[in-house]
């Protein structure tokens, strides 16, 4: 079974995307990077964003440039730019661009990795 890939996808264009909502990053997960042969991504987000008056918790992204690939996130360290779509009743519409990397673990999850194994109270 495959396991779910947490992104952070970064809104640049529309360039006031920020204005609407509390961040231009965008967290969630995707199982559709096991599919070799995807050229798009469908990314349930871990929370809302609005665009255009309406609200939003899912999105689907595709490589901006000709040639390139989603899987190659997992190569880089900055991440990959992105076309970026929303849901319409006419069905996916791209309407952004940004970039997506791989995410941090969530803050909760964070928390409880203990890596230096430190414990204050002793001395």
């Amino acid at each position: 079974m495959t396991t779910p890939i947490r992104l952070r996808v970064h809104i640049s264009e529309p360039f006031d995307f920020e204005r609407e909502n509390e961040s231009a990053d965008l967290f969630g997960s995707t199982l559709d990077h096991a599919d070799p042969d995807a050229d798009e991504w469908v990314i349930e987000l871990e929370g809302w964003f609005r665009f255009n008056e309406r609200e939003y918790d899912v999105v689907m992204v595709g490589p901006r440039y000709v040639g390139e690939h989603l899987g190659q996130v997992f190569d880089s360290l900055l991440g990959r730019p992105v076309r970026i779509a929303h849901r319409t009743r006419d069905g996916w519409h791209y309407s952004m661009a940004g970039m997506i990397s791989l995410a941090p673990p969530p803050p909760d999850e964070a928390d409880d990795i203990d890596d230096l194994d430190f414990d204050e109270g002793s001395k």
